[in-house]
């Protein structure tokens, strides 16, 4: 028997509002807890709940580490709109318009899929279970909202342009 793990995401609203609500929420399965985090709650927002979809969440982590997003900073007054900008490119890179289990996964082969701004996927399974999409590593797997398959990544798929964008420039001058 298969077990569907459901998560309920809050809606958020911007609205004329310059500072988002900064509080993220736990869902839970039985007795595990899981916190998506507030970027990946609004990234997960911008998709239908009512079409299948597959998405590969950074973790709050790996949103602050490969991103340099931080809900207290990246969240509030006129870095609402890049932050944004940047959440939906997330989206585009990490998004598969088809749900993807990690049990339909096979162990001893990839596959790939394309994401839904054309970005190519390549999907494989740990010995443990746990997926790798583009050598970027889940740490959680199989969580619900409506249609839509949650995996929350340790990093961000992107590809080398988006990368070398939100890379530190140190040859910059301070």
């Amino acid at each position: 028997m298969k077990m569907k793990r459901v998560i309920k995401l809050p809606d958020v609203s911007v609205g004329n509002s310059a500072v988002l609500s900064l509080r993220t929420k736990k869902f839970k399965k039985g007795l595990e807890e899981v916190r998506i985090g507030k970027f990946g709650e609004l990234i997960i927002e911008m998709l239908p709940e009512d079409l299948a979809f597959t998405i590969f969440i950074p973790s709050e982590k790996a949103f602050e580490r490969d991103l340099r997003l931080r809900v207290n900073d990246s969240l509030v007054g006129d870095k609402v709109n890049d932050t944004y900008a940047m959440l939906t490119r997330v989206l585009g890179f990490s998004a598969v318009p088809r749900m993807i289990y990690s049990d339909s996964v096979p162990f001893s082969k990839m596959t790939s899929y394309d994401s839904l701004s054309g970005f190519r996927l390549y999907i494989s399974k740990d010995l443990d279970g746990m997926l790798v999409v583009n050598r970027v590593r889940s740490e959680r797997v199989d969580f619900w909202k409506g249609e839509i398959v949650v995996h929350i990544m340790n990093g961000v798929i992107m590809d080398a342009e988006f990368e070398q964008s939100v890379q530190p420039d140190y040859n910059e001058e301070n």
